[in-house]
């Protein structure tokens, strides 16, 4: 499997020869496709890692306190009051 690094240099390449102008319109409607998906590929690993940085900032600040789940927990308080 291609790393992020990987698939984000053959996503840059592909929209260099899709500018270049000098493809067959076959060929750049193929670059095109792939690069989409590449893109899409891309776009869900950048979720993963934006949730996976959400939990570990939301970490227990003191031993034995237990994590906040909520994304806005002071939107939460406002509501209470």
């Amino acid at each position: 499997m291609k790393t992020f690094e990987e698939k984000l240099a053959r996503l840059e390449e592909l929209a260099d020869k899709l500018r270049d102008g000098q493809l067959p319109l076959e060929q750049a409607i193929a670059l095109f496709e792939e690069g989409t998906k590449i893109a899409g590929q891309l776009e869900k690993e950048l979720a993963k890692v934006e949730r996976k940085i959400q939990i570990l900032t939301n970490e227990p600040e003191k031993t034995g306190e237990e994590p906040r789940l909520e994304l806005f927990p002071e939107l939460d308080n406002e509501r209470d009051q």
